[in-house]
């Protein structure tokens, strides 16, 4: 549902990637963005009406998107896919970051763009210290981007696991995410990402920041 420039960008690379993809939106005008190559189809219609819901097929999609220019209508319309026509993955894009937390508290999986753009804005104005990838709906577990210190470069991840108190889910290195084993090594310019107890995030920031023991 909804077919600016985000709706449309996602329909045109599901559709390229073989996806049968149904574009819903109450413009006909907005399915131009769409292109000539594109293979599915549209339908005109509010988003959470019922009866253009079904038009569209909703009883047989594996998932719906609400990325309208409207919380309101988004929220609305993933609850009634999820709710009324049980369709199991559902996602609604939500401007307003408060309200975005109340949805995924309630089990709506939701992208808060406001929130997320700002913190990549804060990532680039001032680089180190700890910046959350993601936060669970009940904030219990984060995983996290943490600085590491130099002084562990040529160490293996497990020590630095096993000293600092953390579990490292990925690493990106030369912009590639990887996965570690046991033998990996620590190289200059990895980042590391590690799953943490929310409310012990500090304590492991301050960890890994500190040179292994012994150096």
């Amino acid at each position: 549902m909804g077919c600016g420039r985000v709706g449309s960008l996602l329909a045109i690379e599901l559709d390229g990637a073989g996806h049968d993809v149904v574009v819903v939106d109450q413009d006909p005008d907005s399915f131009r963005r769409l292109g000539t190559g594109f293979g599915g189809s549209t339908v005109t219609g509010v988003g959470f009406d019922r009866d253009t819901l079904l038009e569209a097929g909703v009883e047989r999609t594996d998932a719906f998107v609400a990325v309208s220019s409207g919380d309101n209508s988004n929220i609305v319309a993933a609850r009634v896919a999820r709710e009324n026509f049980g369709v199991g993955n559902v996602v609604a894009r939500i401007y307003d970051p408060r309200r975005a937390e109340i949805y995924q508290r309630l089990g709506i999986p939701t992208v808060a763009t406001v929130r997320w753009t700002a913190d990549r804005v804060l990532r680039r104005l001032m680089p180190g210290g700890l910046h959350e990838d993601y936060r669970d709906p009940r904030g219990g577990v984060s995983l996290a981007e943490l600085p590491v210190a130099l002084a562990w470069i040529g160490q293996t991840y497990a020590r630095l696991e096993q000293e600092c108190g953390i579990k490292v889910g990925y690493i990106t290195r030369v912009g590639e995410g990887q996965l570690t084993t046991a033998s990996s090594v620590v190289q200059e310019g990895d980042i590391v990402h590690a799953m943490l107890a929310s409310d012990d995030a500090d304590r492991a920031a301050a960890a890994v920041a500190k040179p292994p023991e012994g150096h």
